[in-house]
């Protein structure tokens, strides 16, 4: 049974005509509404100083221009997961959860795979 992308309690009846996430009531389309900012900017979520491990920001805005990120997030069951993990009190369990998902394996392969591609052209574009 599926439920609803955005309170995860109810049947969706609905779907976003703009992202197509599925959801049960007047309620939820107005909370994902505020909270919906796709396309998202890197720099809305993450500022520079908030980080100890950086990843500079040029490489981040790469996964925003991925098409096989955005494929796999056209995926209802993946949307759910982040959801899920962006939801929860302990992160560190969600994403150890998450991570016996192969989807999210696939999900976060590619945000490697993507990050570190970038990383590599600019190395050897400096060399």
């Amino acid at each position: 049974m599926q439920l609803c992308n955005v309170c995860s309690e109810q049947t969706p009846k609905y779907r976003c005509p703009a992202c197509k996430i599925r959801y049960c009531s007047l309620g939820c389309y107005k909370r994902h509404k505020g909270k919906e900012a796709w396309p998202w900017s890197v720099e809305g979520l993450l500022r520079e100083d908030d980080v100890t491990d950086k990843v500079p920001l040029q490489r981040l805005q790469m996964l925003g221009q991925s098409k096989e990120l955005k494929d796999l997030l056209c995926n209802p069951h993946l949307r759910q997961l982040l959801h899920s993990i962006d939801s929860a009190d302990s992160k560190e369990d969600a994403m150890k959860t998450a991570m016996q998902e192969p989807l999210f394996v696939e999900f976060s392969d590619q945000c490697l795979k993507i990050v570190k591609n970038e990383a590599k052209s600019s190395e050897d574009g400096d060399s």
